[in-house]
């Protein structure tokens, strides 16, 4: 492990509870996507450092979310809102929480990579997702999958009291969408003509649009279709196996919104969990020896 790199991470969850968990994810993107091109030339360093221990989204997202969740525990705002900076609270304590939780993202993901785990998943993706169950586990009250509170009591059926995002929260839209990027993101993976990290490129652009989310269009999330569709061209299979791929990430977000988050008080990240169950999914049907089809 580098301790400066740690030392980074705590200025990476401090930065990321400052500007928000939404907006430090963004310029994660932004990073990302100029990464591409510069990888593109021959220069993969920025494509690394959007993954790294500043911008990484175990540490600076991940920092972010647990300073939203103790800011909810204080009742300085919601535990769930990751679209607001915490800068403008004026409380240092906040912004401590990130700097911690964002170091501790970055031991968690050392760790996989030093155990080898990261072998068998994204271990990014799962950090987020350990991060934040822990984040409500200590700031929290309603547990790991959230109480499901009547008279709203179907925790599989969300209405307006329980919902990750209204406008693609039905199935058929969550496999329309699920295609259409997959889609995209399969073809741009397939012919970009990038070596290592070419899987980030259509995950940069999804995550780049969540800025007219926040400018407040009801768009569609979709940084988990793209990476899970581009990882499935990354382990073999063509175009439109990836954009099937694609669907099943689209799936499992959606699934996993309304197992862990829109019940719950804090953020746990549905794509996060989309992403590391899906990359799962594939690593173990490679080492079981089946082959993606090439189409």
């Amino acid at each position: 492990m580098e301790w400066m790199a740690l030392v980074a991470a705590l200025g990476g969850g401090a930065f990321g509870a400052a500007l928000g968990a939404v907006p430090v994810f963004i310029l994660t993107g932004l990073v990302a996507l100029v990464g591409a091109a510069s990888a593109m030339a021959g220069h993969p360093e920025l494509q690394q450092a959007a993954f790294g221990p500043v911008l990484g989204p175990h540490v600076s997202f991940g920092g972010a979310v647990a300073a939203a969740a103790y800011a909810g525990s204080r009742s300085l705002s919601s535990g769930r809102d990751i679209g607001s900076p915490l800068m403008p609270l004026g409380r240092l304590d906040v912004l401590a929480v990130g700097a911690l939780f964002g170091a501790i993202g970055y031991l968690i993901n050392w760790g996989f990579v030093a155990t080898g785990a990261a072998a068998w998943t994204d271990s990014i993706a799962l950090t987020v997702v350990v991060s934040a169950i822990g984040a409500r586990l200590l700031f929290g009250r309603s547990g790991p999958f959230g109480r499901v509170q009547p008279p709203h009591g179907r925790r599989f059926y969300p209405d307006a009291s329980a919902n990750w995002l209204p406008w693609h929260q039905e199935w058929r839209h969550v496999l329309f969408i699920g295609a259409a990027v997959g889609l995209v993101a399969a073809f741009l993976c397939h012919s970009s003509g990038l070596g290592p990290g070419k899987e980030a490129l259509g995950f940069a652009l999804s995550t780049v649009t969540l800025v007219f989310l926040l400018a407040g269009n009801k768009i569609p999330v979709t940084h988990h279709v793209s990476m899970t569709a581009s990882l499935a061209v990354v382990h073999g299979g063509g175009v439109l196996t990836g954009a099937v791929v694609g669907i099943i990430g689209g799936l499992v977000g959606e699934a996993a919104s309304r197992v862990f988050l829109i019940h719950g008080d804090t953020h746990i990240d549905p794509p996060a969990v989309a992403i590391a169950v899906v990359a799962t999914m594939l690593i173990g049907l490679r080492a079981a020896g089946v082959v993606l089809p090439p189409f």
